[in-house]
C-alpha cells in the first residue's frame, strides 16, 4: 500500500526507526536498534514488529538477504515532515501558519540564529514569488 494518504502520519515511535532507517538507507533489524545509543536502544522484537506495521502503513519495504529481511524507506523524509506540519496546522491552527509561528516564538524555543535564519527564508521566498510574477 502507498504512502499516499495524509492521515495516516508515522506514530512518534514509527517515526524514531524510520529516522534511523532514512539514516542507514537500508538496514536489517539488527542494524536498525544498534544504530541507537547504548542504553537507549529499542527492543529487537518491538522493533521488528514496528517495522511490519510499517511496512502494511507504506513506510518501508524488505527484501530478504539470506535468512533476515533488509529494511528500506519507501518514503522520503521531507514527504513526511511535509504532511505532518500540514496536519499540525490543520489539526491545531486551523490552517494558520501565522498561528504556528505565533505560538513557537511565544515559546522562548527558538534560537536567535533560527529566527535570522527563517527571516532570510522568507525573503528568498518573496524574492522567488515576485520574479515568478514579473516572468509570467
Amino acid at each position: 500500500m502507498p504512502y499516499k494518504n495524509k492521515a495516516n502520519l508515522p506514530t512518534g515511535a514509527e517515526m524514531r526507526i524510520l529516522n534511523a532507517v532514512w539514516q542507514l538507507g537500508s538496514a536489517t533489524v539488527d542494524e536498525i536498534v544498534n544504530s541507537f545509543p547504548e542504553g537507549q536502544r529499542p527492543n529487537y522484537k518491538t522493533t521488528q514488529a514496528f517495522l511490519r506495521i510499517m511496512e502494511n502503513k507504506g513506510f518501508v519495504r524488505h527484501t530478504a538477504r539470506g535468512r533476515v529481511f533488509v529494511f528500506e524507506p519507501i518514503v522520503k523524509k521531507d514527504e513526511v515532515d511535509q504532511q505532518s506540519v500540514e496536519a499540525l496546522l490543520a489539526q491545531n491552527f486551523g490552517g494558520s501558519a501565522t498561528g504556528l509561528f505565533v505560538n513557537l516564538l511565544g515559546s522562548d524555543a527558538v534560537p536567535a540564529a533560527d529566527i535570522a535564519a527563517l527571516e532570510k527564508m522568507i525573503r528568498e521566498y518573496k524574492k522567488r514569488k515576485k520574479s515568478v510574477a514579473t516572468e509570467a
